[in-house]
């Protein structure tokens, strides 16, 4: 009885701190059955859960509600244990012990986020989210990873920062720390968007993603993929639903990706880009607001995670068995890793949104969410459904068709390699049977959605408005490499918002700060030949011919006489 009272997310900060003591190799096998017992164990708790259940205790004059279990929270909480378990499995096979300890410590980061009723609560999980986060990029060790990764934490970190600003400002205007709707009217609300945005990476505030996730290990841009942003997708469901300003902000995060990715040469660095374009048909869906919208955005997040996990799985094999991630450097490997190449298809076509996978039949609903908008009255929002149709297609191009196609066919680079160890392929495996069972039992999905909505994916209308498109946007792509127009992909540096703080802003301080310190010399040099002047200027006055030189005591003796004399003079008159 006891033991059902416990929060799920506590048996992870428990799984990491048992991992902790259990450093060396001859306990690999004991911390892998650790990594796969804490989630399972954790989701049959989390199972017997029942929504509305909360926690809250007394802290000094706070109330606080650390535990809140309602249909939004209990859905995202069953989504990262499956993230949890399927990042674990193919992560069996890895040795690194601060690794093992800093995966466990960020599922549980993430679950404490979903669950915190409070925005002090939440800014607590906000941040072990970012610090245990960093280690899965530090851990790779180069260059690249550790630049990127500290760059990641300043980031983040400040987000969580911007969290507890407006959370105090919230607190000061209403007297509550309770997280919920929330909405845009105040510094304080627009201070908590901009913190939730960051980790949803928002337009300009999306540079960290597709800088630090594929600098990552190869396991740990699986796990990276699966929780920071959709806690902040969550987070904003939370508390700005039906706020319009994320519609627009949303249909330019699903379009301005896309030419990011085709033009990319890594392809882990494509997905990170694919992966704003998703979150941004999510951030539509929540702008939206309406029940669909919403149930749309939760479920595409839910999709997306699996996909978007088995994609970059897919990724992570090819780059733990050739030491390639590069384009132009691969092709051909289906003849050696035929079983990835299949698995990598299945999460192509999920993402793309080809019926009876699992992106169908979620994206249709955000895109059916606005045309009923559209209908109703909402002429503007016809632009925002152009939009997501034109990134629809584009998704296709960068993701369905360039990862299988540059990673596995296309060119023969030559190389010849094995599949990835058995756990890899099992991972993989159990991501794309929930990508084909999603996809052709929706309704499974929709049960667990917090907000009661009939919809039906499969209808005429639906089936052959994607087919046309995908149909269409794959007949592009051919004749783009027929003719020789499709961008190639080269070993170059596309420059994007982070360029900015990288590169511009460094450059510019350092002109400053030689600036500055000339014009300081200068200042010092003009101060010196002053001071010098002046002490010449002295020298020059006391010296023999000076005015203020010393004069002879016959003289001295001749001004006292005349001041007496004077005094005298005065006194007597």
């Amino acid at each position: 009885m006891l033991f059902a009272q416990v929060p799920s997310f506590v048996l992870f900060y428990l799984g990491a701190l048992i991992i902790v003591w259990l450093p060396g190799e001859r306990w690999h096998r004991l911390r892998g059955a650790i990594l796969l017992l804490v989630p399972v164990s954790s989701g049959l708790l989390l199972w017997g859960e029942s929504p509305g259940t909360t926690f809250t205790l007394q802290w000094m004059d706070l109330q606080l509600t650390p535990y809140r279990a309602d249909r939004l929270a209990l859905l995202f909480a069953y989504l990262f244990h499956i993230a949890a378990l399927i990042g674990f499995i193919f992560a069996l096979h890895m040795r690194n012990h601060l690794q093992q300890v800093a995966a466990m410590l960020y599922v549980a980061s993430a679950l404490g986020a979903v669950f915190a009723g409070d925005f002090l609560t939440l800014f607590m999980h906000w941040e072990m989210l970012a610090i245990t986060s960093v280690f899965l990029i530090l851990a790779r060790q180069s260059v690249r990873a550790i630049n990127a990764g500290f760059r990641y934490l300043i980031i983040q970190v400040l987000s969580g920062v911007l969290i507890l600003a407006a959370g105090l400002m919230l607190y000061e205007r209403t007297g509550s720390l309770k997280f919920g709707f929330v909405g845009v009217n105040g510094m304080g609300s627009w201070l908590l968007l901009l913190g939730f945005g960051i980790k949803a990476a928002f337009p300009l505030l999306h540079s960290w993603l597709v800088d630090a996730y594929p600098e990552a290990t190869p396991t740990g841009t699986v796990l990276l993929s699966a929780f920071t942003t959709k806690v902040a997708i969550y987070a904003l469901a939370r508390g700005f639903p039906g706020t319009e300003l994320l519609v627009y902000v949303g249909a330019v995060m699903t379009c301005f990706p896309i030419f990011y990715a085709v033009i990319e040469n890594d392809l882990r660095r494509v997905l990170a880009y694919s992966m704003i374009n998703q979150l941004g048909f999510m951030v539509c869906g929540i702008g939206i607001g309406t029940p669909l919208a919403l149930n749309g955005a939760v479920a595409h997040a839910v999709n997306d995670v699996i996909f978007k996990g088995l994609l970059f799985m897919a990724m992570g094999a090819v780059l733990y068995r050739t030491g390639r991630i590069n384009g132009s450097d691969l092709g051909g490997l289906y003849k050696s890793m035929p079983k990835t190449a299949a698995l990598c298809i299945v999460g192509a076509a999920s993402i793309s949104a080809f019926p009876l996978f699992s992106g169908f039949v979620s994206k249709s609903m955000i895109m059916t969410a606005l045309l009923q908008e559209y209908r109703s009255g909402a002429d503007h929002y016809q632009f925002i459904w152009l939009a997501l149709l034109f990134a629809s297609a584009g998704v296709f191009h960068h993701a369905g068709i360039k990862i299988p196609y540059f990673a596995f066919y296309g060119h023969d680079s030559g190389i010849r390699t094995t599949e990835p160890p058995l756990n890899m392929l099992l991972a993989m495996s159990l991501a794309a049977a929930l990508c084909v069972f999603i996809g052709c039992f929706p309704q499974t999905l929709y049960g667990l959605l917090p907000w009661q909505v009939a919809y039906n994916p499969y209808d005429l209308s639906h089936v052959l408005t994607q087919l046309q498109l995908l149909c269409f946007a794959a007949i592009a792509f051919a004749w783009l490499n027929i003719v020789g127009l499709y961008p190639p992909e080269l070993h170059s540096v596309n420059l994007d918002v982070d360029w900015l703080y990288r590169r511009w802003a460094p450059l510019r301080l350092r002109n400053l700060e030689r600036g500055l310190v000339s014009l300081w010399q200068r200042c010092m040099e003009r101060a010196r030949r002053k001071l010098f002047s002046l002490i010449e200027l002295g020298q020059r006055s006391y010296n023999q011919e000076g005015r203020m030189a010393p004069r002879p005591t016959s003289d001295m003796l001749l001004w006292v006489a005349l001041l007496l004399m004077l005094f005298v003079i005065l006194s007597n008159i």
